[in-house]
């Protein structure tokens, strides 16, 4: 087992952080935003806001020698959401249901409340977004992101070091979106930190469910080992897709009741079931939207000692 790193915890009502070596997470997370907050979020993005909103809620890591700094935010996630019509490579889902809901978001007397600046506009309704972190620091270095080496092993995120059952001395869950999509399915964004004595690990998930039409992911993961020397950091994403009853046909065949479709509201589940179907299922073909967040896409950045 690896020795214990030199650390220090802090908290304050709605903030956690530590303090690793020459590193520093924080995690904010506190409840939804306020209709003032919500406002002006509108006002800024131009679309409305997903039902849920956690405006204030961020998980940050910072390089402290170099000063590179990495960010995951709600406002920054939501400007990747489509604002304007589906073009080629947006991955625009149709349905009966689509036009209905959005006009009950965009219209004053819906009885949805909504900030007052909102206009009516077409935008990406599933809230599909491939965010993957914001670089609110590039360091010394002008430390940014390229392309990794698919012979080097230190340009891989190393499956079996994380599922070693090591000690985690800060974890971390901050939700930035959920919305149910009008009761139509569900579109959820969370990201997830792990410091254990050897390394930073974060998962940022956002998970799309459009009941009978199809499923969407797409994972954001970064790793760093202490031992790297210069520091690296590892960037991974993966985009999946598939039709809605591809993905039922994972459910367990032994469900005592044949019509019970809760594992398909567990993010984990759908995304075990797009790692389970061939590549050029899931994240090639897709369910046929010509979404442009298909496929895997590993990049590394090295830092400054």
């Amino acid at each position: 087992m690896a020795a214990m790193p030199k650390h220090k915890l802090s908290e304050s009502p709605n903030s956690r952080a530590i303090d690793i070596l020459d590193w520093t997470v924080t995690a904010r997370t506190g409840p939804i935003s306020t209709a003032t907050h919500c406002n002006l979020l509108h006002a800024s993005l131009g679309i409305p806001l997903p039902e849920m909103t956690f405006g204030n809620n961020l998980l940050q890591i910072t390089h402290r020698p170099s000063g590179w700094t990495y960010t995951f935010r709600v406002e920054d996630a939501l400007r990747g959401v489509k604002n304007g019509p589906f073009e080629e490579g947006d991955g625009g889902v149709k349905v009966g249901y689509a036009d209905a809901w959005l006009k009950s978001r965009t219209i004053a007397d819906s009885g949805i409340p909504m900030p007052q600046t909102l206009t009516t506009k077409p935008y990406d309704w599933t809230y599909t977004t491939t965010y993957a972190g914001s670089l609110d620091a590039a360091g010394s270095k002008k430390a940014l992101w390229v392309p990794s080496e698919p012979t080097n092993a230190h340009h891989a995120i190393p499956i079996a070091e994380l599922s070693r059952p090591d000690p985690i001395l800060f974890y971390a869950e901050v939700p930035l979106f959920e919305d149910e999509l009008h009761d139509n399915g569900v579109s959820h964004l969370l990201v997830r930190i792990r410091v254990m004595p050897t390394c930073i690990f974060i998962l940022s998930r956002f998970t799309l469910r459009v009941d009978n039409v199809l499923f969407r992911a797409h994972d954001t993961r970064i790793f760093h080992s202490f031992a790297s020397a210069p520091p690296l950091v590892v960037r991974e994403t993966r985009g999946w897709e598939a039709p809605y009853e591809r993905v039922k046909r994972g459910l367990p065949q032994a469900l005592p009741r044949r019509d019970d479709l809760m594992q398909l509201t567990d993010p984990n589940f759908i995304c075990k079931v797009f790692s389970d179907m061939p590549k050029e299922e899931s994240q090639e073909t897709g369910a046929g939207t010509g979404w442009r967040g298909l496929g895997t896409v590993v990049q590394v950045t090295t830092l400054q000692s």
